[in-house]
């Protein structure tokens, strides 16, 4: 079918030169021609109208959730994802790593800024305070309390609120699990939005738009281009100058020992550099995470006994996983992985390390800090009593085992008597539907082909105690098993 069309605004035009003609089109493009007319109205008469109400609803609805928040969400925040972008690319420190990242690389200099640009998509996160607050906290707290029994510091709520409001907040945590992201983000719902740095393993969709929406920003791990790390570093002084709250792992990874690990200083002296440049001081508030069962433990412990950090879990998987889970508690037959454990140490102003800080120096005292505060949980203390009093124990003699442990503990954090009482078949269960115990007649035995996930969970409170344990399971053990 066809359409006849005039064109009336050149018709004396095309009479006087003889060009009188009908012009035909399919249907289909005629539809498609009126579809783009009305669309390009509405972008410019109406739609904008309709973003205005829309951002009006939106600006009330933060309102009101600041008035609730210890920390009120920064303007840099609610910013528009675009105009961060630009701001980022276009900075003078980065426009200065492009020209000489072409010089080295023999590139033109737009090939260079096209790939800083692209850094700045992957980096900057699309922050949206609905799935924030409205999705994510929901998700987190039902994650946390479905899997775990959930145990606080004693002055959680109180660091919270003695931090100063005029200082940007950064949480310094250990890294155990990627369960910390879930913890710590459910249990500083009231304080604040935090801006977590992840890394590699979230760029998966559709993993990675969730977390983006989060307020998270990704980085590479081991990066070693300058001009990637010009824009990373450009974008971590912007949020720290701007207030935003992040969270951080100085590890840069989980831990694949069960020990608290060395820092790296990536971030950190990203954010100590733009304190000095922007005036702006930094709190930094040490996180102690420990967990009765970490998620991941076993393939930690095959990732540290193949040399490799690459490990992946297939997120079908995972989500298979939290799908079973959910529905067990359903049902009233779900029981949970024991305690994890998060306590605020208090926080550390920045500026108290000097005018011009050593960031060695301070992410050296933040993780000792983290090391003082870490919790002693049920299943790592049962653990080092199994490994300190190998072969069979009775039920009585390894409870006062592990009794012993929690007053040798030179922590500030120690577990009493009652609650030892309270979790320690809880502990022995859990240890023994993993064959980390062998279940005998009257008592337990140590599995010797689980030593290494007996230490793995011991290691996370070796601190605490002067004399390092042997790490072999005797003879006598090996007999227990049969």
């Amino acid at each position: 079918m066809l359409v006849r069309v005039r064109d009336c605004l050149l018709q004396n035009f095309a009479h006087k030169k003889g060009m009188t003609q009908m012009i035909e089109l399919p249907f289909w493009l005629f539809i498609l021609m009126v579809l783009f007319a009305t669309v390009t109205a509405l972008s410019h008469f109406l739609l904008p109208s309709v973003r205005w109400f829309f951002r009006r609803r939106f600006e009330r609805a933060v309102k009101r959730l600041n008035e609730r928040l210890t920390r009120p969400l920064e303007p840099l925040k609610l910013a528009r994802r675009y105009d961060m972008i630009q701001r980022l690319v276009y900075h003078p420190s980065v426009t200065e790593a492009v020209v000489s990242h072409a010089a080295q690389n023999g590139v033109p200099e737009n090939v260079a800024f096209q790939k800083a640009q692209r850094y700045a998509r992957e980096i900057v996160p699309s922050f949206s305070a609905f799935v924030y607050f409205g999705f994510g906290i929901r998700v987190a707290r039902f994650l946390a309390n479905t899997l775990y029994d959930v145990r606080t510091g004693p002055d959680n709520d109180r660091v919270l609120k003695d931090v100063p409001p005029e200082a940007t907040v950064v949480f310094v945590m250990n890294h155990r699990s990627n369960m910390d992201y879930v913890l710590v983000t459910y249990l500083a719902a009231r304080a604040s939005a935090l801006s977590y740095a992840v890394g590699e393993w979230a760029r998966v969709w559709p993993l990675s738009r969730l977390i983006k929406n989060m307020g998270a920003y990704f980085i590479r791990r081991g990066s070693g281009g300058g001009l990637y790390r010009a824009v990373l570093g450009r974008y971590v002084h912007m949020a720290t100058a701007g207030g935003v709250t992040q969270a951080v792992f100085p590890e840069g990874g989980l831990s694949l020992t069960g020990h608290v690990m060395p820092p790296k200083l990536g971030i950190m002296s990203y954010i100590a550099e733009a304190a000095q440049h922007q005036g702006r001081d930094v709190v930094f508030v040490p996180v102690a995470i420990n967990y009765d069962r970490v998620l991941e433990d076993e393939i930690l412990i095959s990732a540290r006994q193949k040399g490799t950090r690459r490990f992946r879990a297939r997120l079908s998987l995972v989500l298979l996983f939290i799908l079973r889970k959910g529905l067990y508690r359903l049902m009233g037959r779900h029981i949970r992985f024991g305690t994890a454990n998060v306590i605020f140490a208090d926080p550390v102003m920045l500026s108290s390390f000097g005018p011009q800080p050593d960031v060695t120096e301070v992410a050296s005292d933040l993780m000792k800090r983290i090391e003082g505060q870490m919790p002693t949980a049920f299943v790592p203390l049962l653990a080092r009593a199994v490994l300190q009093n190998s072969g069979f124990q009775t039920y009585v003699g390894l409870q006062a085992a592990m009794l012993d442990q929690a007053k040798a503990a030179h922590s500030p954090n120690r577990v009493t008597s009652n609650e030892i009482k309270a979790y320690f078949r809880r502990a022995c269960r859990q240890m023994s539907d993993r064959d980390m115990l062998l279940p005998r007649p009257g008592g337990w035995a140590p599995n010797p082909a689980k030593i290494e996930l007996l230490q793995f969970y011991a290691n996370s409170i070796a601190h605490y105690y002067p004399v390092a344990m042997e790490q072999t399971v005797p003879e006598d053990a090996a007999a227990a098993k049969s």
